[in-house]
């Protein structure tokens, strides 16, 4: 009866085995027909700025009124190179409207942009240095092949991805894997909510898409963690749905138009949430209210806590930047706030940021 059940355990766990296995979705056995499909819309991006540079041939300097300082005053002129990047970005639009990188494009004198082995000039429509966006056109009549936005809030841990662009200067170079994580906050924008993928993204590659297998694209790579600076496996895309409205916006206005409230805040440690007598850390500390500020009208104090912005639950400190800025301007919103021991709540008329004298000081 013993050897029975051992028999009649092992074929169950087989089955279950055999079952998952041929539940799970196969890899695709090959890329080549997306790459084909998405390739001529993909571009690089070469950018050449100016560098000045102070130039000492001196480990030390001349003390004020010395005459050697005048005599050797032409040694230490400023002296000016030419100094060129490269980056990766996708056409979006049939007029060659280009998505890429901030960071690919800051400071360009000069925007050479290459689509299917032709070389185009390109300028700015509009950039967003807090989200790292920038939006190009090309100079050109022709019409191009373009790529659509994907939900990207439907993409899973586990998805496969294919990544293409120009890194090291190797343009149309095709890289995969998977989604790693969603949600990550690296601290490199303000507004951090990264596609965190292993699928192998280098310099050159920023400003570049992330598809998934339907070829719709769901993120722009943007950044990587590495000791070397080379991939290790972890790269990080801004995702497609907090990219368009922000794309949508430099389109159209060729600036962003975020919302503002005006206050310091700061995590809610245990000691915090103890003293407040909230149940558990939780939301955003308000640590200060700037003066004349849409907080400081709506009734806002140092020492609130925001439980809730406009129906959005705030689960931690960063949260609260980001509901923010995806707020239009002039909204009327309430937020729940936990004031003496008690929930409050509050209604008041956001300000914009890009208008606050905060935002204009950086």
């Amino acid at each position: 009866m013993k050897k029975i059940k051992k028999i009649f355990f092992g074929f169950i766990f087989f089955f279950f085995i055999s079952t998952a296995g041929s539940n799970a979705k196969n890899p695709p056995a090959s890329f080549a027909d997306l790459a084909d499909e998405l390739m001529p819309s993909v571009v690089n991006i070469s950018t050449t700025q100016t560098i000045k540079t102070q130039a000492n041939p001196f480990p030390f300097q001349f003390p004020p009124g010395s005459p050697f300082g005048e005599m050797f005053k032409e040694f230490d002129k400023p002296t000016e190179r030419k100094a060129t990047s490269l980056g990766s970005g996708f056409i979006i639009k049939k007029n060659g409207t280009i998505i890429t990188n901030n960071h690919v494009i800051a400071n360009a004198e000069d925007i050479i942009v290459r689509v299917n082995n032709k070389e185009y000039q390109a300028k700015v429509i509009g950039a967003d240095p807090y989200s790292d966006i920038a939006v190009l056109k090309i100079e050109s009549s022709e019409n191009f092949k373009i790529v659509e936005f994907g939900n990207s809030d439907k993409s899973r841990v586990g998805d496969w991805v294919v990544a293409i662009g120009n890194p090291f200067g190797l343009g149309g170079t095709v890289t995969s894997g998977i989604i790693s994580a969603r949600n990550r906050d690296i601290n490199l924008t303000r507004y951090d909510d990264f596609i965190q993928t292993d699928a192998s993204i280098n310099q050159g590659n920023s400003g570049g898409p992330l598809f998934n297998l339907e070829g719709d694209v769901i993120g722009i790579n943007t950044a990587i963690i590495s000791p070397s600076g080379a991939s290790s496996g972890i790269g990080f895309a801004i995702p497609a749905n907090y990219a368009s409205t922000i794309i949508d916006q430099l389109i159209k206005f060729g600036e962003t138009k975020r919302g503002w409230l005006g206050v310091r805040i700061q995590e809610v440690t245990k000691e915090i949430a103890s003293v407040a007598n909230l149940d558990e850390p939780r939301g955003a500390f308000i640590g200060g209210v700037s003066e004349g500020s849409p907080a400081e009208k709506g009734g806002m104090k140092s020492g609130d806590i925001v439980l809730e912005f406009d129906g959005q639950k705030i689960k931690t400190m960063r949260n609260l930047p980001k509901v923010v800025a995806n707020t239009p301007p002039n909204k009327r919103v309430g937020l729940k706030v936990w004031r003496d021991k008690k929930t409050i709540t509050l209604k008041l008329t956001l300000g914009r940021m890009e208008s606050a004298k905060e935002f204009k000081k950086q």
